[in-house]
């Protein structure tokens, strides 16, 4: 059978950034519980999950805030419950730690790619978003993994952050192109409502509709002048030495409607056609609570709207592959309407989305499904 991903959220935060929704805390005591109940999961599921994993990500949180110690003994317990041979092994990490001797520790143990969260290089935006690094600690960062041997190394950037401008987002990517990443993911600023940004959203300055969809294709053509490839909607890669996009395979796991396993408190799966999650609970995921179904996944509706995302789009070999009938013609009939506008691009038997397209992708989708 076709390898999983597997996916652990680490919940464990410095801070709580006022912007951010994921699930996290910042108070570390449980930690060593949290490690010893991570081990127990991956144990308990190699019972019933039977298939070996080629991607395994660790996000959050903050999952460098575990040490290397205890991210060292999951690696470990990984491997033995789902081999992870050949694997991508990714850890999200805070420029603002002393990363060196956690680069150093994990390197051998097959960690290949680091994932660094540094959201801009100026460092008024960067107090704005509440964050404590320096760009030249994410700099710093990116170095160490290096030194480490770890090649495959990237950098998030924010977008449509209070008084940014085009000109500062410009120099952002400038700096992560010469920092040495070799991945940017770029995501739109989204307030959202149980957070600090939410609750202050009638004082916040930021940019409107039209302004943060300027952001956007700048920044997308930015990119791609300094060679990275746009993959999906807000993923960027470039190249390595042989050719081969430095893509997330993690990720694209999501993307591409294949199947992973994710373990920790708000962590989601995908297994067997079922989708389930854990509560966003720490002491419910300690006490052994089980996870809450959330139905079938994998219909053709859900499949369209994640296909999508990315630049490939979608064509009649991939439908095919996936539900063993062609391509709805009906689906390029209406992909076609949109070409005109710089919104759909029309391929060999099938379509993609635009970068313009992207900014408006859901509206658009439905309207291709006749939604």
């Amino acid at each position: 059978m076709e390898p999983i991903g597997l996916y652990i959220h680490v919940p464990f935060c410095t801070q709580k950034c006022p912007y951010c929704d994921f699930y996290s805390l910042t108070d570390t005591k449980q930690m060593n519980d949290y490690t010893d109940c991570i081990i127990n999961k991956l144990y308990t599921y190699r019972k019933t999950v039977d298939r070996d994993a080629d991607t395994l990500y660790f996000g959050g949180g903050t999952p460098s805030t575990l040490g290397a110690n205890r991210l060292c003994n999951i690696i470990d317990e990984a491997k033995n419950c789902f081999n992870l041979e050949h694997a991508e092994i990714t850890v999200e990490v805070n420029p603002s730690a002393q990363l060196e001797a956690l680069f150093d520790a994990l390197a051998p143990k097959g960690v290949n790619r680091i994932s660094i969260g540094m959201q801009s290089a100026h460092a008024e935006e960067l107090a704005l978003l509440g964050r404590t690094h320096t760009a030249k600690q994410a700099e710093m960062a990116v170095r160490a993994a290096h030194k480490a041997g770890i090649t495959n190394v990237s950098m998030d950037l924010m977008v449509g952050i209070q008084k940014q401008t085009e000109q500062s987002l410009k120099e952002s990517i400038a700096f992560c192109h010469n920092a040495g990443a070799s991945h940017i993911s770029a995501y739109l600023l989204k307030v959202e409502p149980n957070t600090p940004y939410g609750r202050q959203q009638n004082t916040l300055i930021l940019p409107n509709d039209d302004q943060m969809g300027d952001f956007y294709l700048c920044m997308v053509n930015e990119l791609e002048k300094r060679g990275y490839y746009q993959y999906e909607i807000s993923n960027f890669a470039q190249k390595d030495a042989n050719g081969i996009l430095q893509i997330s395979k993690h990720n694209t796991k999501y993307w591409q409607g294949k199947e992973y396993l994710g373990i920790g408190p708000s962590a989601h799966s995908f297994l067997n056609g079922k989708r389930f999650y854990y509560d966003r609970n720490l002491h419910s995921f300690l006490k052994g609570n089980q996870p809450i179904m959330d139905g079938q996944g994998g219909d053709k509706e859900e499949f369209i709207m994640l296909a999508l995302r990315l630049t490939d789009g979608l064509t009649d070999e991939i439908w095919y592959k996936k539900f063993q009938e062609p391509l709805p013609q009906a689906y390029l009939k209406r992909a076609q309407l949109y070409e005109a506008a710089g919104l759909v691009h029309m391929k060999k038997n099938g379509f993609a989305l635009t970068p313009k397209g992207f900014l408006v992708s859901n509206q658009l989708i439905l309207s291709i499904i006749g939604i």
